[in-house]
């Protein structure tokens, strides 16, 4: 009886043992090197950083549970650090890329990303973090796949197109920027946009087939600009936001918000011809705008112009906003439904009203929220936390209210408690539209 009992123990030890080793997830090595290089995104040659000679940098494929191992060679004559637009870091904030939460890569230096995207998909792009880089490039898509046998709310799309759009410069680089602000001058607004790092209209062209439907993933990689996403005579179906299935809206236009991913469905559902693919400027005097062909495989060459879009660009924009919900009985990375959230049994534990603004600190142009315009101490805050060194930082140095004393100089730091709901007003009383980023986080816009 006893030998039963025990062989019965080794054999349950044995399977457990053998279920651990196949459920390990999946690790994908990469290694990049960052360099500055010339291009000529608009015909005439600028210095960009490049990722393996590439601009935009490498594209990430992944799928849900990976492994992301990313070492990153730093060849600039200046700090840098990559921020992982949209991915969670749980439980490991150090790997997240922004300045407070991981030290930056000296110039010489490497560092070795390990990111572990669990029960995540979607679409994301990484970008520069430090000193105005993103100006200058650095940034690339990143993609999460759902796992086989996990279904999506949509038939698998004939092909797959990633459209990185972003405001840019024509002259300017990101240290010229940089030394604008220490002068006392603001950043001026980018004057040209760019598709994938071209910004000559109608140089790129994606090829369909028609009676097919494409998947298209669009990022705004800019700094300042909300971008309006348009292929002409063709309806967008919305159905993924950053990581979270939609309620599946059709939409003429879609505008895109700085540091927004979207994924839409397009069937080619017109006569096979030409049409336009247009990136436009909105909430601005003057339009700026780039554009791309969408190519019938059978296309007789013509292009189909149609309309464009209504001249009452906020209204437009804040009806679209309010019309994109979550999907709730669509899978996200796992089998079940995302699941349904009820935001009046949510106790708040603290409710936090942000405002930014804009002034002249020590003659130099800088901005703030709540206040405080923040600024690196010379000792990494995670390694200050984590040791316990005093003087570097003080929980609470920034009010969780708009302070009206004007702008001060702080390395700005706000507590929270673990497991708190917090409720975050934004306030922006400014004439320039802000974006805000909750980086690492999952929240829900409820007003």
């Amino acid at each position: 009886m006893r030998w039963w009992q025990h062989r019965g123990v080794w054999m349950i030890m044995t399977i457990t043992t053998i279920s651990f080793v196949q459920a390990e997830d999946p690790k994908r090595f990469f290694d990049w090197r960052v360099t500055y290089g010339k291009i000529s995104p608009l015909g005439h040659s600028q210095r960009v950083i490049l990722i393996n000679g590439q601009f935009p940098g490498p594209e990430i494929h992944s799928v849900t549970n990976d492994n992301l191992i990313i070492n990153v060679h730093n060849d600039l004559d200046e700090p840098f650090l990559l921020s992982w637009n949209g991915v969670q870091q749980r439980k490991n904030s150090y790997q997240d890329g922004v300045y407070g939460t991981t030290c930056p890569i000296p110039p010489g230096r490497n560092y070795t990303y390990a990111l572990h995207v669990k029960n995540q998909i979607g679409s994301f792009f990484y970008f520069p973090s430090l000193a105005v880089q993103k100006a200058a490039g650095g940034f690339g898509a990143l993609r999460i796949f759902s796992r086989p046998h996990i279904p999506v709310p949509f038939p698998q799309p004939a092909g797959d197109f990633t459209f990185l759009i972003g405001d840019w410069y024509s002259q300017d680089d990101h240290k010229t920027l940089k030394a604008l602000l220490d002068r006392g001058r603001k950043i001026p607004l980018p004057d040209v946009v760019l598709l994938n790092g071209h910004g000559l209209t109608f140089s790129t062209s994606f090829t369909v087939h028609k009676g097919k439907t494409y998947r298209f993933r669009i990022s705004n990689v800019g700094l300042q600009h909300s971008l309006n996403f348009e292929i002409l005579g063709h309806m967008l179906k919305l159905v993924e936001v950053e990581g979270t299935h939609t309620v599946q809206s059709m939409y003429t236009s879609i505008d895109i918000h700085v540091g927004q991913s979207y994924s839409v469905l397009v069937t080619m559902d017109q006569p096979p011809q030409n049409y336009s693919i247009v990136i436009s400027t909105r909430f601005t005097e003057t339009q700026y705008n780039v554009g791309s062909t969408l190519h019938y495989s059978n296309s007789k060459g013509s292009t189909f112009v149609p309309s464009r879009q209504p001249s009452d660009e906020l209204d437009f924009s804040i009806k679209q906003a309010r019309s994109i919900k979550t999907n709730l009985t669509a899978s996200g990375p796992r089998p079940n439904p995302q699941g349904s959230y009820h935001y009046s049994r949510i106790k708040i534990s603290r409710t936090l009203i942000l405002e930014s603004s804009a002034d002249f600190v020590n003659k130099k142009q800088r901005y703030a929220i709540n206040g405080i315009s923040f600024v690196p101490a010379d000792t990494p805050l995670k390694l200050a936390d984590y040791f316990k060194i005093k003087g570097v930082f003080n929980v609470g140095s920034i009010p969780d209210m708009p302070s009206r004393g004007g702008m001060r100089l702080d390395t700005a730091v706000m507590g929270a408690h673990h497991k708190a709901f917090l409720e975050v007003v934004f306030q922006n009383p400014e004439n320039t539209v802000q974006s805000y980023h909750l980086d690492g986080y999952n929240f829900w816009v409820v007003g």
